[in-house]
């Protein structure tokens, strides 16, 4: 059947759903088309189900200082583990119902479900559909990166795909790639009771370029499951388990957690009769202030993009990509602060630039240990660090790295300071309230103060207090 569209949307997950809003609020034509499975990847297989097996893990492992909270009976808490996976099913499932009755629920003929490949530029083909668009989105989001060689291992090979289908959780677990799926998975099975070991060959885990930050989280993870960095591992056949080697370091395990990051699923769209430009690793070149490819009309959107892969910027990409698609002109909208964060214990957060994005000379770093924190002793998680990154001339507040509980408010904090260009001053300037970890962030600020070359308090007045002017009036008692 041959149908023609204003806009054709690839993907029916975050980005995809979101063009299509935008699309709609136009008022022009389009279909959705999706292959696999609907419910999109964050509340079907990310980061909805991770964090549901993270919070039982957590609420387990907590039981660990009740002793020394004067609480008796914790060390016979256990975790059913097949009932901890349906828990984890049951609330992915509400999470994808819902998705899924406030989006393709509700969709007749505009929504088709099959994979689409480019025939030519702006011609779909779906099973016996063509579809002529005027614009396209391309949401089709990605999967787990799994080498050609471990597939031989079958299903002992697991994904965060495929970690929640599981009935129950096997007794060892090799977590290969040690970024933010490695380090969440990995802890929560060590938490659950399961050995893991994680292993990554680069020489740093969740992606982290701050040496002091790197080596706390490290310390910190280490406390949960050992990890080796720096070796490629290598996977083989034991006796129906698995050796993982690399380096001199090697153990044997029931599964192996492929953690190695997503590849985008282009391999099937036909990508080259698209009529885009193509990069070295053959994906699309497009500017992510409009998520247009060139003069084409063809618009990326969401994880495919290989940008920040996490569901406010999906959100993002995807009205940003439906917007233009679905008009003649392209307008170039700003883009959100970067954010990441690892829900590991603690949290692990970077925030606005990278440590190694900036010039060394031109920063000033501002670090406040967690140890002293009030706030942290009584949360029994005082070990950690807060680094801060400003301009040495200006003291406007350009980064951070936080590994650290609670970080994942703080990363908040700290995000819209940068995007708001606070400089440090100006958020010391700001209520902290006593106690609390947002303390931990004033101690990093005053510490980064010291080193900037500011002029602007007056002498020897607190910097954190403001001078009013003469002849200002002063409030009432």
């Amino acid at each position: 059947m041959e149908r023609k569209v204003d806009v054709a949307i690839i993907g029916a997950g975050t980005a995809g759903l979101s063009a299509m809003g935008q699309v709609r609020r136009a008022k022009k034509s389009f279909v959705l088309i999706n292959g696999g499975e609907l419910g999109t990847t964050c509340a079907r297989v990310g980061c909805m189900p991770s964090k549901a097996l993270i919070q039982v893990a957590h609420d387990l492992h907590r039981r660990e200082i009740f002793e020394r909270e004067g609480i008796a009976g914790g060390e016979a808490l256990t975790a059913n583990l097949p009932d901890t996976l349906e828990h984890v099913r049951d609330l992915r499932d509400i999470l994808v119902d819902r998705v899924l009755a406030n989006s393709t629920d509700q969709m007749d003929e505009e929504f088709i479900e099959g994979y689409a490949r480019f025939s030519s530029p702006g011609v779909l083909q779906v099973g016996e559909d063509t579809i002529h668009a005027r614009s396209i989105v391309i949401a089709s989001g990605t999967r787990p990166v799994v080498p050609p060689a471990w597939r031989d291992f079958g299903d002992r090979i697991i994904t965060s795909d495929s970690l929640f289908e599981l009935e129950d959780l096997p007794d060892s677990v090799a977590v290969v790639g040690l970024g933010v799926i490695g380090l969440e998975i990995g802890q929560a099975l060590s938490y659950l009771g399961v050995s893991v070991t994680g292993f990554d060959q680069l020489e740093t885990i969740a992606g982290l370029s701050d040496p002091n930050a790197k080596q706390t989280a490290i310390e910190l993870m280490e406390r949960s499951f050992p990890i080796y960095l720096g070796h490629r591992a290598e996977l083989a056949e034991e006796g129906g388990r698995i050796r993982v080697s690399a380096g001199e370091h090697s153990v044997v395990v029931d599964k192996v957690l492929a953690a190695m990051g997503r590849q985008s699923n282009l391999d099937w769209l036909g990508i080259e009769k698209s009529g885009v430009a193509l990069d070295q690793d053959e994906n699309p070149i497009f500017d992510k202030h409009t998520m247009r490819c060139g003069e084409s009309r063809v618009f990326i959107a969401g994880d495919i993009s290989g940008t920040d892969q996490v569901l406010h910027e999906a959100t993002d990409e995807g009205r940003i990509a439906g917007y233009n698609a679905a008009r003649k002109e392209s307008l170039a909208f700003g883009r959100k602060t970067p954010m990441a964060i690892t829900f590991t214990s603690p949290n692990i957060c970077t925030i606005g630039a990278a440590l190694d994005a900036l010039d060394a000379d031109a920063i000033a770093i501002g670090e406040m240990r967690l140890g002293p924190v009030g706030r942290a002793l009584i949360m029994g998680a005082n070990r950690g660090i807060i680094r801060i990154y400003a301009d040495k001339a200006t003291g406007v507040l350009l980064g951070a790295t936080l590994v650290a509980e609670r970080g994942e408010n703080l990363a908040h904090l700290i995000a819209w300071c940068i995007s708001e260009k606070m400089t440090v001053l100006q958020i010391l300037r700001k209520p902290f309230y006593h106690p609390t970890m947002e303390e931990a962030l004033q101690g990093a600020l005053r510490d980064v103060l010291h080193k900037l070359n500011l002029t602007q308090h007056p002498g020897d007045t607190p910097p954190d207090l403001e001078v009013l002017p003469d002849g200002a009036d002063s409030p009432s008692a």
